[in-house]
C-alpha cells in the first residue's frame, strides 16, 4: 500500500488528456476512439501538503520561456498500489492503492503552437512544480471515485467544477489502457483529467482547488521562475 507521501517514490506520472464530457460539448469535437496518454517527468511533482495550513502554500514557479503565464488543471489523481500489466477493466479498480488531489499546471501556449506543427508537447507539461499533488486518501475514503466533484478557484473565483461521474473513460478504463502498453508500479500516478474552465494564471495569483465538499483541499501560490 501507498504511504502517504507516495510521491516520493512514484517513478511515473501518466496523464489523461480531454477527458470530461463538458470540454468535447464546448469545443464540438467527436468523442476519442480511445483515451489521449501523456507523461510528465517525476522532477515535475510539489508537495501540496507543504505548509498546508499556511495561507500562502507551496509555491509553482512560471518558467520565464513561457511569457508570464501558464494554465491551472485541477484532478482526481489515481496512485496504482501494485504492478499491474494487460488487466481488464474490471481487474483494474483491484489495482488502485489510493487517491489524491493534483494540479495539472501546463504551458499551454507551447502545447498550442505545438499540436497543429505535429510536434511533441510535453515540454509544455514538464516543468519544475507543474505537478502538485496533496497526501494519500486510502480507498475507503473515497468509496466512490467515479461519483467526486473536482473544483478549482483562483483568486477566489471558481473556475473549475464538475463530478468525476462525467469523465469520457472512467478510472478503470484508463487503468486497463494504459496497462496494455506499459508495467504500472506501485506509487505510479495517473491524472485523470481535468473539467471545462481550465485557464491561465500568473504571479501573485492564487490556486485553491478540491474534492468533494472538503474532502481534501490544496491551496498553491504562483511566482515568477
Amino acid at each position: 500500500m501507498p504511504s502517504t507521501k507516495f510521491f516520493q517514490s512514484t517513478r511515473k506520472i501518466i496523464g489523461a488528456g480531454v477527458n470530461y464530457k463538458e470540454i468535447l460539448r464546448l469545443t464540438n469535437a467527436p468523442k476519442p476512439d480511445a483515451p489521449v496518454i501523456f507523461f510528465k517527468p517525476i522532477s515535475t511533482l510539489l508537495d501540496g501538503t507543504t505548509n498546508a495550513g499556511a495561507s500562502a502554500g507551496p509555491t509553482i514557479r512560471v518558467p520565464r520561456i513561457f511569457g508570464g503565464t501558464i494554465n491551472f488543471e485541477a484532478e482526481l489523481g489515481v496512485i496504482i498500489g501494485r504492478r499491474c500489466a494487460n488487466v481488464s477493466p474490471d481487474q483494474a479498480m483491484s489495482y488502485v492503492g489510493g487517491y489524491c488531489l493534483a494540479l495539472d499546471m501546463t504551458g499551454m501556449d507551447f502545447i498550442l503552437d505545438a499540436r497543429p506543427k505535429g510536434l511533441p508537447w510535453c515540454l509544455g507539461k514538464g516543468f519544475d512544480t507543474s505537478t502538485p499533488v496533496s497526501a494519500l486518501l486510502a480507498p475507503a475514503a473515497l468509496p466512490e471515485p467515479d461519483n467526486v466533484r473536482v473544483w478549482c478557484d483562483v483568486n477566489g473565483v471558481r473556475k473549475q467544477d464538475d463530478s468525476t461521474r462525467n469523465l469520457i473513460f472512467p478510472i478503470g478504463e484508463l487503468i486497463a489502457y494504459v496497462s496494455r502498453f506499459m508495467t504500472l508500479e506501485e506509487n505510479d500516478l495517473l491524472l485523470t483529467g481535468t473539467p471545462a474552465g481550465a485557464g491561465p494564471v500568473r504571479a501573485g495569483d492564487v490556486i485553491e482547488c478540491g474534492l468533494g465538499d472538503g474532502l481534501v483541499t490544496m491551496r498553491c501560490t504562483v511566482a515568477d521562475e
